[in-house]
């Protein structure tokens, strides 16, 4: 499936299932990374991600363009467009459209292990654990005063 044939795809969808045109682009966006699909406020262009057709298919691809479409139609009538709003939930219930993709099998895990820089105070030995580094010559120790070294890097995971 190109750009040409998702124009006609979201036009048709738009007919059928709201009984309005879709009047703006629609196209895919290989720089989709996390979701699949999104409306531009600005311009009224849906874009789409399309790694969900590739590896979910057609019927993912429709349920993406529906909940697109309808934070399109709401948003051009003046009515609450945002996830949030009655309107749109009550537009999402009577076409059928999903709240949420579903996860692409592909997609990696996004439990990175955390840095955790510990200091240690050279007069009085009181550690501390910091996820950022820490200016130790701005720094004090705040138990009594002194000097903040950098002692070591943990990795949690």
């Amino acid at each position: 499936m190109n750009d040409k044939d998702l124009q006609s795809l979201v036009e048709k969808i738009s007919f059928e299932s709201f009984e309005k045109p879709f009047r703006h682009k629609a196209c895919f966006n290989a720089r989709l990374r996390s979701t699949g699909g999104r409306y531009m406020l600005s311009s009224h262009h849906i874009e789409i991600n399309k790694k969900y057709y590739e590896q979910l298919g057609l019927e993912e691809l429709i349920g993406i363009i529906k909940h697109e479409l309808c934070h399109y139609h709401l948003h051009l009538e003046g009515k609450g467009y945002e996830h949030r709003d009655q309107d749109f939930r009550m537009l999402m219930n009577k076409v059928e459209a999903p709240r949420f993709c579903s996860v692409l099998p592909d997609r990696p895990k996004t439990n990175k292990s955390k840095k955790v820089l510990v200091y240690v105070c050279k007069e009085c030995g009181q550690t501390y654990q910091r996820k950022r580094m820490v200016d130790t010559k701005k720094y004090v120790c705040g138990k009594c005063k002194g000097k903040l070294v950098f002692n070591k890097e943990l990795t949690l995971d």
